[in-house]
């Protein structure tokens, strides 16, 4: 699957781009070679620095991640790594649920389908950390939900020793406090009590650790 593609030759040879680079964002683009479609997650445009350093890191752990989730379902396929700098992944015909269009219904079964997603890479192991971002969920043209973007996860086994683990199961359950405030802002009306009631109880320490994720963020952008 990868003898085809050449990092060099994408700029040319690609049939469309789903996200243009920017200084910390690799450009997303989708090839086609024999009728078959690829998605490249690609850091090879960023700054030298960034791309060398930030780029091969990310593109490293989030292979790791799709290798502990290879044949879930809800999950792309991964094809492999392209000189340690981009990422190369099966195309699901699909748009991200954060540009899903509300005059559209979502299929009543979407967000049980995804929550059966998140069970079962929580039983491989996995939490996600980044499912708050409708960019991630993806609504497929079958009506399934997909899930992508594993830079950001992070392994059981990396949180093996207290206080690791306690934060793990913190990210776990996030991952589900992000089902919840994805229902909230799509389908409101199919939260149940409990949903409610769980998401209006989360810890002051969860509060205060997204305080301070976003403000290291902007920090971050203003240092690249």
């Amino acid at each position: 699957m990868l003898e085809f593609l050449k990092l060099s030759s994408l700029p040319e040879n690609h049939c469309g781009i789903l996200r243009h680079s920017s200084n910390t964002r690799p450009v997303i683009w989708i090839v086609e070679e024999n009728g078959v479609r690829v998605v490249v997650k690609d850091f090879s445009n960023s700054k030298f620095l960034y791309r060398n350093i930030i780029g091969r890191f990310l593109i490293w752990r989030e292979s790791k991640a799709y290798k502990k989730l290879q044949g879930l379902k809800g999950v792309p396929t991964c094809y492999g790594v392209i000189d340690g700098l981009a990422l190369a992944l099966e195309e699901i015909p699909s748009q991200p649920l954060k540009k899903h269009n509300k005059n559209i219904k979502l299929p009543g079964t979407f967000f049980d389908d995804l929550k059966n997603i998140v069970d079962s890479f929580h039983n491989r192991g996995l939490a996600h950390c980044d499912l708050k971002n409708g960019a991630n969920v993806l609504v497929g043209h079958n009506g399934l939900p997909y899930i992508v973007d594993w830079s950001a996860s992070v392994s059981e086994k990396e949180c093996r020793f207290f206080p690791l683990n306690r934060i793990y199961l913190r990210f776990v359950l996030d991952d589900y406090f992000a089902i919840i405030k994805l229902k909230m802002r799509y389908v409101p009306e199919t939260l149940t009590l409990e949903e409610k009631r769980e998401y209006a109880q989360r810890s002051h320490m969860e509060r205060g650790i997204r305080v301070i994720r976003d403000r290291l963020r902007k920090i971050f952008k203003k240092i690249v």
